[in-house]
């Protein structure tokens, strides 16, 4: 059967710098994975001070996922950091209709499942969040309608490598215990491949090297909340 793995994210770059080992280890297997990101990015870091940020970072998202070798990759160009309760109805819509499509290219029967950040925002962001929310309404109402989903899955920081609240930025949740996460999985192996990914996101350098920085030999070993 054949498997497919849809990630909803709200910005180029999160999941190159989140659940990357679960992708690329996905897609070795031989899972299609298609990629919905809700903005450019427009508000993210510009060292280079660059006017059009958005065009760069989309086209780094894009460069990125030809690096992991999606199978698709659809952006709904959403405003950055300016994500509602009513961009999220409205996301929630177009997210399900990009869904249905690409099922509908699949004549075999598949399994699929959803990949997103923490329902919490992970680092607290509220588009974050917002994309989060939008992936579980799109998942439990495709469900409902008996769209074979066998899981949505939420990319999550342990309390070993997040042990308190953060306020460097905005608030964010300290990291689940061993009996909240759910599944973790281990893509170490594929390392290398994947800090080669996260590099394509150069004008988010500063970030990426926080979370080489962070993330140490450690890169590729992830934790995830699941729901059925």
């Amino acid at each position: 059967m054949k498997k497919l793995l849809f990630g909803i994210f709200a910005h180029p770059d999160d999941e190159a710098f989140g659940p990357c080992g679960m992708i690329v280890k996905a897609i070795a297997e031989g899972t299609d994975v298609h990629l919905i990101a809700l903005t450019c990015g427009e508000s993210g870091q510009n060292p280079d001070q660059l006017e059009n940020l958005g065009q760069v970072r989309e086209a780094e998202w894009r460069a990125a996922g030809e690096c992991m070798g999606a199978t698709s990759l659809q952006n709904l160009y959403r405003p950055d950091g300016h994500l509602d309760n009513i961009a999220m109805q409205e996301i929630s819509i177009e997210v399900e209709a990009i869904v249905r499509e690409r099922c509908a290219t699949y004549s075999e029967p598949f399994e699929a499942e959803f990949l997103t950040l923490d329902p919490n925002g992970l680092t607290g962001h509220i588009d974050h969040i917002v994309a989060a929310r939008a992936a579980t309404f799109v998942f439990y109402k495709l469900k409902t309608d008996g769209f074979p989903l066998s899981g949505i899955n939420y990319y999550c920081n342990s309390d070993e490598s997040s042990p308190s609240y953060n306020i460097d930025w905005i608030y964010a949740d300290k990291g689940h215990s061993s009996e909240e996460i759910s599944k973790t999985i281990d893509a170490r192996e594929y390392r290398d491949e994947i800090i080669q990914i996260m590099q394509k996101h150069h004008t988010q350098r500063q970030d990426y090297q926080i979370v080489l920085s962070h993330k140490g030999e450690n890169v590729g070993l992830e934790h995830f909340l699941v729901q059925e």
